[in-house]
């Protein structure tokens, strides 16, 4: 070969490669940030999970989803008067949160009833202080509450009887919802709390 192409062949060749290797290198705009760290599928992705929501606080005051996740947040959707499920759910979520808060990560316990009509303002911030002192207790009115589980897909139904004594059946997910990336994750009633600090923790540090 002429020795006058070799030079600029060998530039073009190097031009080519760094050209090719940062193309590869460069981090793909439709991955998911949080792969590392999801141990569910969900029908419909992440995105179909979640929302706005209006509900009331423990004060009788009117707030929005983005008054109350303002940091990593465990949503549990259940109502006082459950005998057993709910309870033991949100004591577990509360362990998770000191667990995260011992690794220096500060999270917010969060319980929505999903029965307004018992649940007043007082009744639900009380149940959520006694379980943890940083749990958010909220309700509303009957349109409020069913428009923030449609939003998370959760689902309830309360059985006939009278006015003050009856049952709800209700889903027992968890879900794991950050400031700006919304919900990212949800926990089955199986999941430790150390199973789920560790999970709070792998989204938080990706983020």
């Amino acid at each position: 070969m002429n020795a006058r192409l070799i030079a600029p062949l060998a530039v073009l060749g190097i031009a080519v490669f760094v050209g090719v290797f940062w193309f590869v290198s460069q981090p793909d705009p439709n991955a998911d940030q949080f792969a590392q760290c999801r141990a569910s599928q969900i029908a419909g992705g992440a995105g179909s999970i979640g929302g706005p929501f209006e509900l009331v606080n423990a004060s009788g005051e009117t707030v929005t989803d983005k008054d109350v996740i303002t940091e990593p947040s465990i949503l549990y959707f259940g109502y006082t008067f459950c005998p057993d499920v709910c309870p033991l759910d949100t004591a577990r979520n509360a362990e998770a949160v000191d667990i995260l808060a011992e690794r220096g990560i500060t999270a917010t316990p969060v319980f929505i009833t999903v029965d307004p009509a018992r649940d007043t303002p007082e009744v639900v911030g009380d149940f959520a202080y006694n379980l943890h002192e940083r749990m958010i207790g909220l309700t509303g009115s009957d349109a409020q509450i069913k428009a923030a589980s449609e939003a998370y897909r959760t689902y309830y139904k309360a059985h006939e009887g009278d006015d003050e004594f009856y049952l709800v059946d209700h889903s027992t997910f968890s879900y794991l919802v950050l400031p700006e990336q919304g919900f990212v994750e949800f926990f089955r009633r199986e999941a430790t709390p150390e199973q789920m600090a560790d999970t709070v923790a792998c989204f938080v540090e990706s983020a």
